[in-house]
């Protein structure tokens, strides 16, 4: 196996951890906005939370539907002005429909557990 082969740590760390249903929506809703160019995370930061996306998408959350893994399944493989408009909707309604203050804390507690990743 090379280093190219490797997985990210953050997908290591997301395999290890146990997540509730609305942390996982959160990861989801942190993969809306980096996918609708509105994150202020740095590069590293943001391949990390894709890392951790991509483990934890298979996850069940509580308020976004399965749609929406799919839907952001079809943004990474296409750039259709369609499908932009739907994830910026999508990122929209998930920022709506989650706290702020969860969102807050889900972030404080990626940043500190992440920490040099």
């Amino acid at each position: 196996m090379t280093s190219f082969d490797a997985p990210h740590p953050a997908a290591v760390w997301a395999e290890a951890i146990s997540l509730d249903p609305l942390q996982v929506d959160c990861v989801t809703t942190i993969m809306l906005t980096i996918l609708d160019n509105q994150c202020e995370m740095g590069l590293e930061e943001q391949i990390a939370l894709m890392a951790i996306y991509g483990v934890m998408k298979h996850r069940d959350g509580i308020v976004l539907e399965k749609a929406v893994h799919q839907a952001i399944e079809r943004a990474q493989l296409s750039n259709d002005q369609r499908i932009t408009d739907e994830i910026h909707e999508l990122r929209l309604y998930a920022e709506r429909a989650i706290p702020r203050q969860i969102m807050r804390y889900f972030k404080r507690f990626l940043q500190e557990s992440l920490y040099g990743f």
